[in-house]
């Protein structure tokens, strides 16, 4: 089970850094052809998810390989679901349906990474 919560947490680190590295770097005039929803988000909003994308995908993974503050891969976790909460409230009001099928996947595979690390696995 150890493994698996490690693959989850790679997986959903590789997705959220790279996630989140797009809403930072790119202009949300760039953004708008792959995300929708965009449009009617200022541009600052953007850039603060972008932010806790990365910071999160940081925390999913960096304690465990330090050993340092192991505490904060499951808090990650947990607030990577919070932030999927919000991304399907987003996505279901402006109909797109595929992103909120998505962000339910990636709410719950958050979720049994934070169940796991706060739980009978810890790091």
């Amino acid at each position: 089970m150890n493994l698996f919560l490690w693959i989850l947490q790679i997986l959903l680190a590789a997705l959220f850094a790279g996630a989140g590295l797009t809403k930072l770097t790119q202009p949300k005039e760039k953004l708008r052809d792959r995300m929708g929803w965009v449009e009617n988000v200022p541009p600052t909003q953007v850039k603060a998810l972008g932010a806790v994308e990365v910071l999160a995908a940081l925390g999913l993974v960096l304690p465990g390989l330090t050993g340092i503050a192991t505490v904060l891969t499951p808090l990650a976790a947990v607030g990577l679901v919070i932030v999927m909460i919000g991304a399907i409230v987003v996505h279901a009001r402006a109909k797109e349906h595929p992103g909120t099928a998505m962000t339910v996947v990636l709410l719950i595979l958050a979720a049994i990474v934070a169940w796991g690390r706060f739980g009978p696995y810890p790091l």
